[in-house]
């Protein structure tokens, strides 16, 4: 029955001259056959080229990515291997959790992270969410994905002017075809958050920007769920104007009044799970991830994308780990 089972390549992005890449320890530690399992590590400065670079390169009928500090259970592939016995299933993924020896303020962003007034549907990225089902891409992230290595070449692996949300056009357009996405909330990695509160708003604005970069290129219906912040930043920034300046001035204070009440509601509910100090400080943080991530996607409706043979290939080494 071993001999059966697909061949897997775990692919890891990491930078240049990274020295300690945590995910290739956790990598060595994966439960399958010896000969089945294969890991490269694609160095760059670019993950989707990285990533596009390495899945030439690999060998697997599947192809598992993580990011350089992604820690998979060890069962995760033998659980992979399994819903990959549907033909139809295209892609599959899981969350990134926190691990519980994270500091503190870490552990409040992934708070952040996992509550449904921040991240919407995309709180199952960071939190195990219901039952396995097949999903969106809403719900999956690149840094606890599998996909079938011949899906990807098909559709010529990932858009390269894209970063982030690469992953997310990706599965769009597969969706598109037929394709089907399965989220299990079982299947697990471990990742700490960013460790400042600078880094995770600049990750917040990355965020936006990748998104409002993805619907520029790939237009879909998702994506209107994301207009959200972009226009509550829009209404913020008018707020003061309406008010001062129209005739129904107080009534544009109304829906400022439901929001408040909303970010509110999530902190009680933060509040219940009894992380009350925790809760008490991501309540903020909810706030500013509208405005940052709405920032951020203001900024890229207006960037200049990457275009094909624009400029040179990026630069990426590629290294084959011995398990």
């Amino acid at each position: 029955m071993n001999e059966n089972l697909p061949s897997i390549t775990v692919v890891i992005a990491a930078r240049p001259a990274q020295a300690e890449i945590k995910a290739v320890a956790a990598s060595r530690a994966l439960d399958y056959l010896a000969g089945k399992l294969e890991i490269i590590v694609a160095r760059g400065k670019q993950p989707s080229a990285q990533r596009n670079a390495a899945l030439k390169a690999a060998s697997g009928d599947l192809i598992y990515f993580l990011d350089d500090d992604s820690a998979p259970e060890p069962g995760n592939l033998r659980r992979a291997v399994a819903h990959f016995v549907d033909p139809k299933v295209q892609m599959l993924g899981g969350p990134s959790l926190c691990p519980r020896e994270a500091p503190p303020l870490e552990q409040v962003f992934a708070l952040v992270l996992a509550s449904w007034l921040a991240f919407g549907p995309s709180r199952a990225r960071y939190a195990a969410v219901g039952q396995v089902r097949e999903t969106s891409e809403k719900e999956l992230i690149l840094c606890n994905q599998f996909a079938r290595r011949q899906t990807l070449l098909d559709l010529g692996g990932f858009n390269e002017a894209l970063y982030p949300n690469e992953e997310n056009a990706f599965m769009d357009e597969l969706q598109k075809r037929g394709g089907k996405l399965i989220y299990d909330p079982q299947l697990l990695v471990y990742r700490r958050p960013r460790s400042s509160l600078k880094s995770f708003a600049k990750m917040l604005m990355t965020y936006g920007r990748g998104r409002a970069e993805q619907v520029r290129l790939h237009p879909t219906l998702g994506s209107a769920l994301n207009f959200v912040p972009p226009l509550l930043c829009l209404y913020l920034l008018a707020l003061l104007p309406l008010v001062m300046l129209t005739s129904i001035g107080k009534l544009w204070l109304a829906p400022l009044g439901l929001y408040v009440v909303a970010v509110l509601a999530q902190g009680l509910v933060l509040v219940a799970r009894g992380q009350v100090l925790r809760s008490l400080a991501a309540t903020p943080l909810v706030v500013l991830t509208h405005v940052l991530y709405g920032l951020g996607f203001w900024r890229g409706l207006f960037t200049t994308l990457r275009q094909k043979g624009q400029h040179p290939p990026p630069e990426v080494g590629l290294e084959t780990i011995p398990r």
